[in-house]
Formats: structure tokens, sequence, C-alpha cells
């Protein structure tokens, strides 16, 4: 091993991608520790250590003294030729172990266009791609989670066990049964009876699939008594308490975000109707500001990193925010060290904020609109109105920034032409305003980005169908023509990328050859422009008979069977179904921290509610637990 990868490393762009080595990287005594389980990010190293759900769960695994986690990324393409022309496997950072002896190899779900990594480091590993060829024989169990584990399917003829929602607790409750497991001797059919009993597990094998015709499913059920006719999420009770990192990895290489990660709540109650992960993290759940500001310390001193960035869905949104960062700033500032706020709200305050923490180098802010009038965002449930956007850019741009970016989608559902001249309207009107306010006018730039929108599963919009890829290459056309000029920048994608990630996001277990074929034909790093082929993933959908747009294109009715209703985030899907037609209908749903809760179920489901530091209340429950 030792050499090969020695001849491996002097002939790739990054060695430093293969190397570990890492300050707080963790090695344990090999032959002593009871399960050896190995994390799976299916992108390269400087986009799988910026991920914060990777530190987690490595310092939760690591903390125990019967188990070990070590980490393994996706090769790049020259790492991939020099392993393959070497016959070197797969292999972890921490002891450089063929990946193929470990327990447990789990995988995190971020992004569809990740899928084909995931069987391209199965068989770099040595380990057969689908489930059923590995029943015989000694392998790691597979295992994923993530946000795509929301809807597994497309993957379920590769996985063996799904964790659905959150890890920390989950994967413990993974150690143990392999403990017990390994102890009672079981097989591994015994062991994946024994996972299907514990919440939030999905055993994919367990089920049974049928369909009705060549587009819709007929059922998917449980085909043995042991597992569950849905599997509902995992969620952390109290996040103050749960694993957190204060000795996190430091990336050999520069990473993505070279910066430590704070988070400060998880969860969001905006409700807007297209995201999934303020489905997925519900319910809000707030870290007390004391741990917050010990947490950070802790980091500081252990890691030398000279930013850090207060993250969550909506950081703003956090209930003691003022205080945390004044705190934080006057605390950490002789260090010399920057706070970063990420995700702000579209308003006044968060500028302010930002002042607070960025009182040197102001270079940019971004907002996030979506919609471009104030019919289109009442649709998508945004609250926030032209008034807002206006006075937080105003903010802005008299506090000293020169530059601002706009967020926005297009495709979404209802959406006109006049809806995409709002957006080149309020970019104009953005513009003007930095140029009225700023002491630099003629250096005021405002970037306007657009992505497609892509339907996703569990939210009220997990029905409407995706724009076709004409009329969204029209759409970026007419944005194109009207956001121009000085001090204007128009950003897009090409909407093949977004048209696949609708089609796995929707998709069904027919698409496990569809994935295979495009594999097996040399699709890779799919979510990398320079990688990316959609020919070939045509061609794969052609050969397998598969018609994508049955996926990406239909509109879904409410009374048929969707390929994750057997996975439970936690609302009721009557309230998914309201909200879509109160979308429909231009109808706003108020926050539940500042109205009355809107009834969407998962508090009474999940046996939980929402969490605020200094203990405030949000609205009390249609049905309130007893």
């Amino acid at each position: 091993m030792d050499k090969r990868l020695e001849k491996a490393l002097r002939r790739v762009q990054k060695p430093g991608r293969y190397t570990g080595g890492e300050w707080n990287a963790v090695y344990k005594d090999w032959p002593n520790t009871g399960v050896k389980m190995v994390f799976a990010f299916p992108d390269v190293y400087e986009v799988g250590m910026s991920h914060l759900g990777l530190q987690i769960i490595y310092h939760a695994v690591n903390s125990r003294e019967d188990a070990l986690l070590e980490r393994v990324f996706a090769p790049w393409a020259d790492m991939e030729k020099q392993m393959r022309e070497t016959g070197l496997p797969l292999f972890s950072l921490e002891s450089r172990r063929p990946v193929r002896d470990f327990d447990i190899l789990g995988f995190t779900l971020q992004y569809e266009l990740s899928f084909t990594n995931i069987l391209n480091m199965l068989d770099l590993a040595g380990i057969p791609v689908r489930r059923d060829d590995r029943a015989t024989g000694v392998y790691p169990l597979v295992v994923a989670g993530g946000p795509c584990a929301f809807n597994p399917e497309p993957l379920a003829d590769f996985i063996d066990v799904f964790i659905i929602g959150e890890g920390e607790d989950a994967v413990n409750d993974l150690l143990d049964a392999c403990l017990e497991s390994q102890r009672g001797g079981e097989n591994r059919e015994q062991f994946l009876l024994r996972l299907a009993k514990i919440g939030g597990f999905y055993v994919p094998s367990l089920y049974r699939v049928e369909y009705n015709d060549r587009v819709n499913l007929e059922k998917v059920e449980p085909a043995v008594a042991e597992a569950p006719a849905v599997v509902n999420k995992r969620v952390v009770t109290n996040l103050g308490e749960a694993a957190f990192p204060t000795r996190p990895l430091v990336p050999v290489i520069e990473a993505v975000h070279n910066r430590a990660m704070l988070e400060v709540q998880r969860g969001c109650t905006r409700g807007c109707r297209f995201c999934q992960a303020g489905v997925i993290y519900r319910p809000v759940r707030e870290k007390e500001p004391q741990t917050l500001v010990r947490q950070a310390e802790e980091i500081i001193h252990n890691t030398g990193w000279n930013e850090i960035s207060l993250s969550s869905l909506s950081t703003s949104d956090y209930s003691r925010i003022k205080p945390l960062v004044s705190e934080l700033t006057g605390s950490q500032t002789a260090a010399g060290v920057n706070i970063s706020l990420p995700s702000l709200r579209v308003d006044a305050f968060s500028v302010d904020l930002a002042k607070e923490v960025q009182k040197v180098r102001r270079s940019s802010l971004t907002f996030a609109p979506e919609a471009g009038t104030q019919r289109l965002r009442d649709v998508i449930n945004k609250g926030v109105t032209e008034d807002n956007l206006l006075e937080a850019v105003s903010a802005a741009f008299a506090g000293g920034w020169q530059a601002v970016k706009l967020y926005f989608m297009i495709g979404l559902p209802t959406e006109t032409d006049a809806d995409l001249e709002g957006i080149a309207d309020l970019a104009r009107r953005v513009l003007e305003r930095g140029r009225r306010l700023s002491r630099s006018p003629g250096r005021i730039k405002v970037t306007v980005s657009v992505s497609s929108f892509v339907p996703k599963s569990h939210t009220p919009f997990q029905w409407e169908p995706q724009d076709n890829m004409d009329e969204l290459k029209r759409k970026q056309a007419f944005l194109k023509q009207r956001v121009r000029g000085r001090g204007l920048v128009f950003n897009y994608h090409d909407p093949e990328g977004s048209f696949l990630e609708a089609v796995f996001s929707r998709g069904d277990r027919r698409l496990a050859t569809v994935l295979e074929a495009a594999w097996r034909a040399g699709s890779r790093f799919d979510g990398w422009s320079e990688f990316f082929n959609f020919e070939r993933w045509m061609t794969a959908f052609e050969a397998t008979g598969i018609e994508p747009a049955g996926y990406a294109h239909r509109r879904f009715e409410y009374d048929e069977i969707l390929p994750w209703d057997h996975i439970g985030a936690g609302m009721n899907k009557k309230y998914l179904v309201r909200e879509h037609r109160r979308a429909l209908d231009g109808e706003i749903t108020p926050d539940c921290r500042a109205g009355k809760c809107p009834g969407c179920g998962l508090c009474p489901t999940l046996e939980i509610k929402p969490s605020l530091a200094g203990g405030e209340t949000v609205a009390p429950l249609h049905d309130s637990l007893q």
C-alpha cells in the first residue's frame, strides 16, 4: 500500500487531499477498538472538509472508547487514474487501511449530483456497488444519511441502511447495535433486522415496492414485521448538550470554507414552500449564548483559526443574536478573530449585525429575495417585501458596502414574465439606491444570481413540475437581456444539472439502472462543470428505457403514492396539501415564532417542541403535548 500510495501521490495535482495528518485528527488502536467506521464524503477533500456534519460525527464517534471513525473522500480524476492503474484500493486518511476492512462505511448524501461518486467509491474500494451482490461475502455495512436520504429510493439498490434525520444520537445507536450483533454472532440478515427496529433506520431490502404502470407507484410497504410502515426522522432534543466538536479537524490544504464553524441553532420556521431544509431540520432549537461563547473560545484555542462562522439556516433569526455577537466580538477581537454571518435575513437589522462584525473589511453582502414580485414572494411564503430589501441595501450602502449579491429562483410555480421583469427592475432599483447613498457611486456593483427551481420531497411544492429546459433557457435569456449595464452582473447555471437534480430528488428505485449505467459510462463529479456530461446521462436514460421527464416535468397528484411517502419528515401530508393550495391562492402562512401555530403536525408527531435560548416559547400548538 505505502509504495503504491507514494508513487500515486507524486503524480497527482494535490497530494494533500490524500495524506491526512491534520491538526486534531484522531488516531486509535485498531486491534483493540470494537467497531471500525469510515465516514465517506462523495466529493473532493476541499468540499468535504468544509462540511460541519463530518466534524460533528467525527467527534461523536471518536469520543467513544469502543469505536473509531476515519475519513475518506472521493478521489479526483488524476488520483482515480493512479489507483486503478496501480491497484491501490480506496483507503482511509487516518490509518491508510483499505475501506473494505472497516465494519461500517457511512456516506453523507448532500447533493443528488454526487450519487455517481458513491458508486465509484464503492468500486474503488473493491465493494460490489449493489447491495444484493454484497449478501454473500465479507463487506462493510454500507450506510447513508443526510438531506438526500429523505428520498432514499434512487439509491435503495446500493445502500444497506439509511439513517433518516439527525445523526448525533443515531450514529451511537448504530454503533451499539453493531457491537451487540458482533457479540451475538449475527449474520448480515439478522443484523439488518436488528437495525430496522431502531427509530430512523430505513432498511430498503425489507420493503416491497410495486408499480402499476411505467410512471406511478402502486405501493411501498414492509415485507417483514420488523420494518415500520413509516420511518420517522431522528431529531436531537437538546442541541446544547449534543455532541459538538471544539477540537475540529484543520485541513492540510485550503478548503472551500477556511474557517471554524459554530452552529448557533438548528431548524427554521420561516416556512418557505420550496425549501426542504426548513422541513427536515424542524423544529427550531437554539443553543444558549453561554454555551456558544464557551464553544467559540475552545475552538479558537484548539485550532488557531482567525475566523469563526455563526452557522445556521438563518443566523439573524437566533433570538439572542445581538448580545451573542457583542460578547463574541468583545472577547475575541483582541485575538484578531473575525466573526462571519453566512445567512442573513432581508432587513436592516441584519445589516446592523454585519456592521458590528465586519468593522474593517466590507466587501459584499448577500440577500435572497428569491422572487421579483410581491405576488410570487407570497406564493412561496418568503415573508419579504420590496421595502424590506430596499431598507436592507440602503443600510448596507450607507454603512460602507459597495457590492451586494441578490439571489433569485426562476421556474417557481405560477411564475410569469412579469415576475422575471420584476427581478430586473429590482436589481436596477438596488443599483440606483447604492449610487445615491454611497460615497463611491462608481464602484457600486449589484450581482444577480439565479438558480432553477427543483421540486423537493416533503415540501408543499413536491407535487409541482419543474419547467422544461427550453423554458428555463428562455427565462435565463430574458433576464440576461435585462440585467446588464455598468454596475450589474448576471450569473446563472445551465439547466441540465438542475434537471437531473429534479429527476433524482423525485425519483424511485427504477433510477438505479440509469445511475449505474451513467457511472459505468464514465460519469463522475457531476456537480462540477468540467466533468458533467449531459449527453452521457441522456444515453443512459435511453439505454435503460427510463423517461426522465416523467420524474422532473410531471405534476404529481395529491392522491398518488410518492416514492418517499414511507419516510417521515414530521409534517402531516394534509398540511403540505393545504400549504400547496394556499400557495396557489397567494396566501401567506405566518412564522410559528410570531403567529399562531400553523398546525404542521411535526411537534406532536415527533413528541418535541421548539427550544429557544432563554426559555422563550413559540406559538401554542394546535395539538399540544400532554
